[in-house]
């Protein structure tokens, strides 16, 4: 079995490596191909299912809507299909909303940089950070111990006297009868 990789040849060690174990063989890697000995292949595997994974891998790259897998006989070729208009010029907006958010970001580091530098230099506040962060704890500690023990008694006293008094009616009304 052969799969023609065409364009996708840079990722034919991967792919391989992706397909070993689902095939039970390792593939040979040569060039623009990989191909598989059909008698080391599983018996259960045949070209359909080899297509499908092809096809996972390529998902799981992110380059599925690039390409087209086809199968002839027991040999798979991958295609590289050609984008539309409209989808170049989304890809274009895309890297230039990339571009521009990615200088929005180093400006906004260069700026925090220098106050960064200013507040290493005064010892009071680098002092004053670690108190601050212990005070917090002690507090949500003893929250946490009352709020659950309330709740679970007042539903077990509440379940408990709805129950005696059930029984106790029932039982009256039966006594005078007999």
């Amino acid at each position: 079995m052969k799969i023609i990789l065409g364009t996708f040849k840079d990722n034919a060690d991967e792919l391989a490596e992706f397909l070993e174990p689902r095939l039970g063989a390792k593939p040979e890697v040569s060039g623009g191909e990989i191909s598989v000995g059909d008698d080391s292949i599983k018996k259960t595997v045949n070209t359909r299912h080899v297509k499908t994974y092809v096809k996972r891998f390529l998902w799981k790259k992110g380059e599925r809507k690039n390409y087209r897998v086809l199968v002839q006989g027991k040999e798979l070729r991958l295609i590289e299909l050609e984008p539309s208009e409209a989808e170049k010029e989304e890809r274009e907006k895309l890297e230039e909303k990339e571009k521009e958010r990615a200088k929005k970001e180093e400006e906004t580091a260069k700026k925090e940089a220098p106050a960064v530098k200013k507040e290493e230099t005064s010892p009071k506040e680098v002092e004053e950070a670690p108190k601050e962060e212990a005070k917090p704890e002690a507090p949500a500690e003893k929250e946490e111990e009352v709020k659950p023990a309330a709740p679970k008694e007042a539903k077990k006293k509440a379940r408990k006297p709805a129950a005696k008094k059930s029984a106790e009616k029932a039982q009256p009304a039966a006594s005078p009868e007999t």
